[in-house]
């Protein structure tokens, strides 16, 4: 079941305003989703037993549950491993999967480009800008500030401190975009958020150039991205963040269908483009932001996860990909970082290595089609 397309609306002088095509029935919903729901949920859920059981120690799947169900193991050692490293893992990886899922499919129907992410607006960016202003500025010992050196070096001593910085970078930049959104059409607002992108890269690019060779590499480490530094203090922060988001993009549902088929049909339909826009944009850097801050800026999910919840549901229904796209994303993630883990081994992948291996072949497809077909990729 999908959207009429532009081609089907009436035009001309008679032309009537189409509410019943768009606005379909949530009966004629509700059973699509319904026969497809368990399936992803278990799709969610089996990603999520596997992320537990294997790792450097490979625990058999009958006790991770017993661990995760509050019994006692056969080994004391496998609770340890599951519920003080394993757990937060996992779930910080469902919720930064399903946040930039989420993400990339509000910028992708907004800008109607199919290769929009969560990193199109500049606010992944932002938040690495805060990151490195943090991490970089303390090495700094021509700027004689030793006031600034030591605050720097207290923030990066909080647990949260580059969290607290890159939501800090994060939501500079959707103020500025947020403004900007009032009374710029989406095409400047698209060429608007690549060049703030740009402008934060460039300064970043600097307070690397100048900075020592250790702090450098730490900076370097966290642009990798990764699921395991997450603590369980910081995960509340992070389903908050990640909640908030996705209740205000379910509730942007059906303004986002009638910007499928253009602006001014959405107008037409009643929507108010400008506040669908800017609630967009907050609702994808929120969502974003948050993963940045606290996982690095991860690659690839956000762009990817939406195409293949359109292909495998032959739908741009956002009553039925949006969801979707939350529970792939999730589970897209949580693969990605048992990838990363090595199964049996005890190094570590860089998750952004293993997040390219599995969307660069999505994107790729997404551009062949494009060129065949035509069009926004459904």
């Amino acid at each position: 079941m999908g959207l009429r397309s532009p081609a089907t609306i009436e035009t001309g002088p008679l032309a009537r305003p189409a509410q019943p095509a768009v606005a379909a029935p949530e009966t004629r919903v509700a059973p699509a989703w319904t026969r497809r729901r368990a399936r992803w949920r278990a799709l969610a859920l089996a990603a999520l037993s596997i992320s537990l059981a294997v790792g450097s120690v490979v625990i058999p799947l009958d006790q991770v549950w017993v661990i995760v169900t509050g019994g006692q193991p056969a080994r004391p050692a496998w609770a340890d491993i599951v519920r003080d490293f394993r757990l937060p893992r996992a779930l910080t990886a469902s919720l930064a999967g399903a946040a930039l899922a989420v993400s990339g499919l509000l910028m992708q129907t907004l800008f109607r480009n199919p290769l929009a992410g969560p990193s199109t607006l500049g606010v992944n960016a932002g938040a690495s800008l805060g990151v490195a202003g943090v991490m970089l500025t303390s090495s700094y010992a021509a700027l004689n500030a030793p006031w600034l050196r030591a605050a720097a070096d207290r923030l990066i001593a909080l647990d949260v401190g580059r969290a607290l910085a890159a939501g800090l970078g994060a939501a500079l930049v959707m103020t500025l975009l947020l403004i900007a959104a009032r009374n710029l059409d989406t095409l400047t607002l698209l060429v608007l958020g690549v060049m703030v992108g740009y402008a934060t890269n460039a300064l970043v690019s600097l307070l690397v150039y100048f900075a020592i060779a250790e702090q450098m590499q730490a900076y370097v480490l966290w642009t990798f991205g990764s699921f395991s530094t997450v603590t369980w203090s910081q995960l509340p922060i992070l389903a908050l963040s990640v909640t908030l988001g996705l209740g205000l993009a379910f509730g942007l549902m059906k303004s986002l269908n009638a910007l499928l088929l253009g602006e001014t049909y959405a107008r037409s339909m009643g929507v108010s483009v400008a506040r669908a826009r800017a609630a967009a944009i907050g609702c994808a850097s929120l969502l974003a932001g948050g993963v940045v801050a606290f996982c690095g800026p991860v690659a690839f999910l956000g762009v990817a996860t939406p195409h293949l919840c359109r292909a495998l549901l032959g739908t741009s229904d956002h009553r039925l990909v949006l969801p979707a796209a939350a529970l792939m994303g999730a589970a897209l993630a949580i693969v990605a970082d048992v990838v990363a883990q090595l199964p049996g081994r005890p190094g570590v992948l860089p998750l952004n290595a293993v997040t390219a291996f599995i969307g660069a072949p999505v994107v790729i497809w997404v551009i062949v089609r494009r060129r065949r077909a035509g069009g926004f990729a459904t």
